[in-house]
């Protein structure tokens, strides 16, 4: 494996050379590009492979579970763009391992408490720092969970296999009542981190988007249930939860933090409700501002910004569907960053900021019907959509190279 994988990083470096002069020429891309990414991997050697316990920075033993939803994301999207099942068969592994570290204590003797073989994910997973406790020790976020689940439910939507949903609903049952916690009358409140049994409340602040991410993911996780596995309203009662909390008063807002701004973006576009609505067109217009050229991030020195904030805010975006202003915007971001992700970045935050640097260059199975499934957005917003992604489409080929050459490049610990 090591070696095939070698081997396509020369075939990228090489390509990247020589498209360089060729970026519009899509027709020599197609013909001669795609063949290599989907020959240089067998089945056989995508099957064997297990995710380096050391690929650089970024979690314990490797796995850092918000960098490997976002890698999961990716590979499907590779699988479908290349037209090749090998991408997905390395997002399965990477899958497997993530539950086999992340969900188990961290010296890795025994799985979390609650979960079981039957029942790996009923003790959740952990964030995948290397410190037990302390300020920025280990944990559970409720922001990185849902991004799992629906890294999950991408896999089983892509690969037609439904056991990936389950466990998806698993982990949504499992930690639902750790994070969303009752007080008295009826009234709800949501916690931003546990412990990693789940038993104590390590930050009891709420996260700006969290109630609306779980309403989102867990109603795609519902909606995919009834679709592949039955039983339907599986999720009802959590999903009600949520429904209760967005609805009170001043808590759905835009913000002007990149992150929390695409993080919104991306979940409202699988929505056609009158509060997604107003958070749409209130976070369309803060884009504008924050991504200005003169005034916004880009006028800012690149030691005042973080690549991987900007990327969730290209990708939200870029889901969304946008105007031409704002695409070139979205470009120009991406553009700038393409120079310092290896030279200048910290190493701490360099994995995080590739996979979303790739998922940023193409979105694929973050946007709602990619890979198919339950919609909810209205028949006008996704024709709006559908003609912003058809104008896309033009780039794809060219920006499938190099999101394999990110996403496959940390896999041989091939520094150059």
């Amino acid at each position: 494996m090591s070696q095939s994988v070698d081997s396509l990083c020369a075939t990228q470096r090489s390509v990247r050379q020589r498209s360089s002069c060729k970026s519009r020429e899509t027709g020599w891309h197609a013909t001669r590009l795609l063949p290599m990414l989907r020959n240089h991997l067998s089945e056989e050697a995508a099957a064997a492979w297990t995710p380096p316990d050391k690929p650089g920075a970024g979690g314990h033993r490797g796995r850092y579970l918000w960098t490997d939803a976002f890698g999961l994301i990716n590979f499907i999207t590779l699988s479908k763009e290349t037209a090749s099942p090998v991408y997905l068969t390395l997002a399965k592994r990477l899958a497997v391992t993530a539950h086999d570290v992340l969900g188990r204590t961290l010296d890795g003797t025994a799985r979390l408490p609650r979960a079981t073989d039957a029942e790996p994910l009923k003790g959740g997973l952990r964030i995948g720092k290397f410190e037990a406790h302390g300020s920025d020790g280990d944990g559970q976020y409720h922001h990185y969970l849902t991004l799992w689940m629906f890294a999950l439910n991408r896999v089983a939507l892509s690969s037609g296999d439904k056991k990936y949903n389950q466990l998806a609903v698993q982990l949504a049952k499992a930690v639902h009542p750790h994070f969303v916690l009752r007080k008295g009358a009826g009234g709800l409140r949501m916690v931003w981190k546990v412990s990693t049994d789940m038993e104590n409340v390590l930050v009891p602040s709420e996260g700006h988007l969290d109630a609306a991410t779980g309403f989102v993911v867990y109603r795609l996780l519902q909606g995919t249930a009834e679709h592949l596995h039955g039983p339907p309203g599986v999720l009802n009662n959590e999903i009600a939860d949520y429904r209760q909390l967005i609805s009170r008063e001043g808590k759905m807002r835009t913000s002007s933090d990149p992150l929390d701004l695409g993080m919104g973006l991306w979940m409202c576009h699988f929505l056609d409700e009158d509060w997604a609505r107003v958070l749409d067109i209130q976070s369309l217009e803060v884009a504008r501002i924050i991504l200005d050229e003169k005034h916004g991030l880009m006028a800012r020195e690149p030691a005042r910004r973080l690549a991987f904030r900007e990327f969730r805010a290209c990708l939200g975006l870029e889901c969304f569907g946008i105007d031409d202003e704002l695409t070139a915007r979205v470009a120009a971001v991406i553009d700038f960053w393409q120079k310092y992700l290896y030279g200048s970045a910290e190493e701490d935050l360099r994995p995080i900021s590739l996979v979303m640097y790739a998922s940023a260059l193409i979105p694929g199975a973050f946007r709602d019907g990619y890979v198919g499934g339950i919609h909810d957005y209205s028949a006008t917003r996704n024709a709006a959509r559908m003609k912003y992604w058809t104008n896309e489409a033009n780039h794809t080929v060219d920006r499938t190279i190099t999101i394999s050459f990110q996403l496959i490049k940390p896999l041989s610990n091939d520094p150059k």
